[in-house]
């Protein structure tokens, strides 16, 4: 069942397994994601030649275009999605990455508007607590991902609502609750039955955006004086079962891990931490880099130095803020090699994170083992 899922995936890619010896700046692509304005592709678009020239590695999917408030960013339909996909994945040189945010409840970009089935928040499966429950929508859900050819769910959210007021986690019900052993009971069944379609889930944000008060969309969130130890109990418990493929960080400042640096850009929270103290050896994917958290307190070259080397795999730009940027994949890419032959990012964390991503790629099967 689950090969003949993937199997498009495996037609589709122009180049259906990645180089017998990479260069660098294959290398480099496979370590970005990036967002795009439209519904179909041609040769000609825009991120036909960014997968063309800069070998990304990775998508990523929304419904609505922040900048324009208009909902015709790339999603209209089932039929349409799947064609999308589909495009992409023939105009790809190593198989895509092709990732969505398909939480459920308020961060559903698979709306019913657009012939999707209907979810419900992750605050309202908690509140049941019926593993029955969590397993039926889980698995719709991830159905309708291997059905429109999406690989990359970024749920589930393993914050914990220890701040019901949060304005980005609580206050928009997208925690299954302040007890860590209930968040891990219910995101354990999400991630099941993902992998059971063939789709990769994300445990986010890391080390925990529950008890901020304010959006790192908006600007720094500063936890300092209220995160605990026991948000990173979900991420421990899914490591140690080995089922944990991949984690986002969170934009969180805690001066209490790092005095200089939010959770996407350190070193000792995603090295020392995540890495070394809970025994990840997936991959890390950094919350977009676009947020006013990272982009309006770090140039884009300071903040790819910085998450880089401190562990980050995939750098996300979802280029979907107020303000959008045309030409940030172009960016992105050609800060990331200049960093390189600069020696500012060693050859060695290169090879890492390019290593996992295509682990990670052959695992679920879009690229030969």
């Amino acid at each position: 069942m689950r090969l003949l899922l993937l199997l498009p995936l495996l037609l589709f890619g122009c180049g259906s397994k990645p180089p017998a010896t990479p260069t660098l700046d294959e290398k480099i692509g496979q370590m970005l994601m990036v967002g795009f304005r439209g519904t179909t592709v041609t040769q000609d678009s825009s991120i036909v030649r960014y997968l063309r020239d800069y070998h990304l590695g990775s998508v990523i999917f929304f419904d609505f275009d922040l900048q324009r408030q208009v909902a015709d960013r790339n999603i209209a339909s089932p039929a349409q999605v799947k064609a999308l996909v589909d495009s992409l994945q023939r105009y790809a040189r190593v198989p895509l990455l092709v990732a969505i945010d398909q939480e459920g409840g308020r961060v559903n970009r698979l709306k019913t508007t657009y012939g999707f089935p209907a979810s419900v928040s992750a605050q309202y499966l908690g509140g049941l607590d019926n593993p029955d429950s969590t397993r039926y929508y889980a698995a719709r859900t991830a159905a309708t991902l291997s059905d429109l050819g999406i690989n990359v769910n970024f749920a589930p959210v393993v914050d914990l609502n220890v701040n019901p007021d949060n304005p980005v986690i609580g206050r928009i019900q997208r925690s299954y609750g302040a007890d860590p052993a209930l968040v891990y009971r219910h995101a354990r069944i999400v991630v099941d039955e993902h992998k059971k379609a063939g789709i990769v889930t994300t445990f986010k944000h890391f080390p925990g955006h529950g008890s901020a008060w304010n959006d790192s969309h908006l600007g720094m969130a500063d936890v300092t004086p209220s995160w605990t130890r026991a948000e990173l109990e979900p991420y421990a418990l899914a490591i140690r079962s080995g089922e944990l493929d991949a984690i986002m960080t969170a934009h969180i400042f805690n001066a209490n891990l790092d005095s200089l640096h939010p959770g996407t850009l350190s070193r000792h929270v995603l090295t020392d931490i995540l890495r070394g103290e809970l025994g990840f050896r997936g991959v890390i994917y950094s919350d977009d880099m676009q947020m006013k958290a990272v982009a309006d307190f770090y140039g884009l070259e300071q903040a790819i130095e910085l998450a880089v080397n401190a562990g980050v795999d995939i750098l996300t730009f979802g280029n979907n803020t107020p303000d959008y940027d045309p030409d940030i994949a172009e960016q992105a890419f050609l800060t990331l090699k200049k960093l390189v032959t600069e020696g500012r990012i060693p050859m060695e964390r290169i090879d890492a994170s390019y290593e996992r991503i295509m682990a990670l790629k052959r695992a679920y099967g879009l690229i030969p083992q």
